[in-house]
């Protein structure tokens, strides 16, 4: 008479129920204007990918808030970027990104003292809190929460309810150097002998710091005091 494995055909129903699970859920979660909480543009649209051997590529694009990485659709599937080191730009929805180790900043300006943006998103359950790779307190949304894939899950078709709060964190490149700020104080501390000048530039300009326009106008003052 034939052996029968239970334990091995236990493990084989276990790995084929996660993988008809997690296949079925790659259309990404949209809210009711039809826009994924998840990512910065309503839509993916063709991106170009621009390499470091200067080839480009051709793709549908858009950026992940939550994961900070760029994603990509192929076939219906959607993919994080991973070599980001053979990436220079990424040029989609009429903006520019630049790889950062393993995530993206957006590019504002490009001088000697350079203006960029990071997008970071946080991923909130109904009512309670949870990081950026945290478990949810909602029964049915455990499994997707704790299973890591190769393309990223926060790709994936988010749970009913949940929403994505989404921060803007700027960083300003002098001499090679970079430095982050969200408000006027963090700026200031950036340009130690300039103090002066740039507070009364913000003062008269009426420069708000949560005005992407207001940041590059302000960016674009530092360049004009160095030259």
């Amino acid at each position: 008479m034939e052996h029968i494995n239970f334990k091995s055909i236990l493990f084989k129903l276990i790995i084929l129920f996660f993988s008809s699970t997690l296949c079925s859920s790659l259309k990404a979660q949209t809210n009711p204007d039809g826009s994924a909480p998840q990512f910065l543009f309503p839509d993916f649209s063709i991106g170009k990918v621009r390499m470091k051997n200067d080839k480009l590529q051709s793709i549908m694009l858009n950026y992940n808030t939550v994961s900070e990485k760029m994603v990509f659709e192929k076939d219906g599937n959607l993919y994080d970027m991973v070599n980001t080191e053979m990436i220079d730009t990424i040029f989609v929805q009429e903006s520019k990104f630049v790889p950062v180790g393993k995530v993206f900043y957006e590019v504002l300006l490009i001088a000697p003292i350079s203006l960029f943006i990071q997008h970071k998103g946080e991923l909130l359950s109904p009512g309670t809190p949870a990081g950026y790779g945290g478990t949810s307190q909602v029964s049915n949304t455990k499994q997707l929460s704790s299973v890591q894939l190769s393309t990223g899950y926060y790709n994936l078709k988010l749970p009913q309810d949940y929403i994505v709060k989404t921060d803007r964190v700027y960083w300003i490149r002098k001499d090679n150097i970079m430095f982050s700020y969200t408000n006027e104080r963090q700026f200031i501390k950036i340009f130690p002998d300039k103090v002066k000048e740039i507070k009364e530039f913000i003062k008269k300009q009426k420069i708000k710091f949560d005005m992407l326009q207001d940041q590059i106008r302000l960016a674009e003052h530092c360049n004009e005091m160095i030259r």
